[in-house]
């Protein structure tokens, strides 16, 4: 939500996802999976919306979203970049290539650059295991990813 939910639109959206999986059973991960889908994260405006249509209080809400690391509470960059840290990647270096990028970003995992441009993510097993370390860059995977390589992939994004 490039906007945030002040924009009535938004928060209209929000409630109409809501709704759409309120009679469903554990409907709260899929609407907040469809809410981050559709806005790109789950906005703070959002979990008060959320909790009066299920019925829940704003805390289960927002416990839920600060629980699971999949839900992003912040907008995203303009590009996602995604550095394994499964065990055999781990094996072949993706704690160098982790360090790396978080002195070539400026940002440590979990968090965006300054200039919106890349957020940094971890994650734990991107299935390349064969080609560690692996970075997902967008949509894109690359396999045997060095320091070196992460710098070229990223190319004019730092």
């Amino acid at each position: 939500m490039q906007s945030g939910l002040t924009d009535v639109f938004a928060a209209e959206k929000v409630r109409a996802i809501a709704t759409a999986h309120s009679g469903q059973r554990g409907a709260l991960l899929p609407i907040l999976h469809e809410v981050q889908a559709e806005f790109g994260y789950v906005d703070a405006a959002a979990v008060p919306i959320l909790a009066d249509v299920l019925n829940l209080s704003v805390a289960e809400v927002h416990g839920v979203v600060t629980f699971y690391k999949d839900f992003r509470r912040e907008p995203p960059g303009r590009v996602t970049v995604r550095i394994c840290r499964a065990e055999a990647c781990q094996a072949v270096g993706a704690d160098r290539v982790l360090a790396h990028a978080e002195a070539s970003l400026g940002t440590k995992a979990g968090a965006t650059t300054e200039d919106g441009a890349v957020t940094l993510d971890e994650v734990f097993c991107l299935g390349n295991c064969a080609l560690g370390p692996t970075v997902a860059v967008g949509d894109r995977l690359h396999g045997r990813v060095s320091p070196a390589r992460f710098d070229a992939l990223l190319g004019d994004l730092r």
